[in-house]
């Protein structure tokens, strides 16, 4: 299987594995265990923050960032197509009490300044006011896009305005500073706490990192431990995760191979498919005759893993496990389900 899924499904090296078994540990718990507060020291580094708190998942970090930032009852302001408007449950609602305010960010991925201004609004007697303002980078539902830091910056600014902070779900935040060739610290720079995940393109098995200043982070590491986070020998799962900090600048591979894969793609009978920004590759596949999830069926049945993405859309994810071959073959495969679909 010539897994495209998503940059989850990676396995984890034998460097991590050997980290996992070797990891000093104690009770994280009670800020205990070594490696866990090495790999928050790093991570607060890396980005360019005061602090950082490990979680076992990027939708943990999104909720308590949430919770810390904003009073129950109130509202986020976001894009209509973010992830933790489409694929966290409405967990933001359920765990957090917070109601989102959605706008269409378009091309641009993040709402724009004018639309930041348009919408937020101050808390009076009949209505909640407006707590945070989230953004997301790279943005997966829109094919990766990976949002230059000015603009994240200009849209803080416009939020900061209104003395509204901002949080950016950066599950995939290096695969954007890479595209970009930009910091991770300038472009976290702008924003109020950030979220980034160890376990898509980086390769670890499991975790991601929440990072801000010490006051957000000790409101977070409470906040965690609501949600049902707090770890204890936590250093057996972190420290995989020191190990994939280092495969931050690699992630330009996945790129590469995800523009082979695209160009591939594009050239099929019935096909559409961008060039795209990062490692997320999204086909129109209405041309074909067949829908998204008959499409990927189709492409499972040759041993290629992909995942509906919209009606005639379909995603493919490049990652540290598959290579240049790999995309070759890939294209072979699902060149052979288009010429089946005639």
């Amino acid at each position: 299987m010539i897994d495209l899924r998503s940059d989850t499904v990676t396995a984890p090296s034998d460097a991590m594995r050997d980290a996992a078994r070797d990891a000093a540990v104690g009770d994280d718990v009670y800020r205990d265990d070594p490696t866990v507060n090495e790999l928050e020291r790093r991570a607060a580094d890396v980005v360019g923050c005061a602090a950082a708190l490990f979680v076992p998942t990027g939708t943990m970090g999104n909720q308590v960032a949430a919770s810390v930032h904003a009073d129950h009852g109130s509202e986020v302001l976001v894009d209509s197509e973010a992830h933790v408007v489409r694929w966290e449950l409405g967990g933001l609602a359920t765990n957090a009490g917070l109601q989102t305010r959605t706008v269409d960010a378009g091309d641009r991925a993040v709402p724009s300044p004018e639309q930041i201004h348009a919408h937020c609004h101050e808390r009076d007697l009949h209505r909640p006011g407006t707590d945070l303002c989230w953004l997301e980078n790279t943005h997966n539902a829109r094919g990766g896009v990976a949002v230059p830091v000015e603009r994240v910056r200009e849209t803080a600014a416009a939020a900061h305005d209104h003395d509204v902070p901002v949080h950016l779900d950066g599950a995939r935040l290096f695969n954007a500073c890479v595209a970009l060739d930009t910091d991770p610290a300038e472009m976290v720079a702008p924003v109020d706490s950030v979220l980034f995940c160890l376990s898509k393109g980086l390769g670890a098995p499991v975790g991601s990192m929440l990072a801000g200043s010490e006051a957000f982070v000790a409101a977070a590491r409470r906040e965690r431990k609501r949600h049902g986070g707090g770890m204890r020998q936590a250093g057996i799962v972190a420290a995989p995760g020191l190990e994939a900090l280092a495969n931050r600048d690699r992630l330009a591979m996945d790129h590469e191979n995800a523009e082979r894969l695209a160009a591939g793609l594009d050239a099929l009978d019935g096909v559409s498919a961008p060039t795209p920004d990062t490692n997320i590759v999204v086909a129109d596949v209405a041309g074909t005759g067949l829908d998204a999830a008959a499409f990927v069926d189709a492409c499972a049945a040759r041993d290629v893993g992909a995942v509906p993405f919209g009606g005639t859309t379909v995603r493919f994810c490049t990652h540290l496990d598959v290579d240049r071959t790999d995309v070759s073959l890939a294209l072979d495969r699902i060149a052979a389900v288009v010429e089946s679909a005639d």
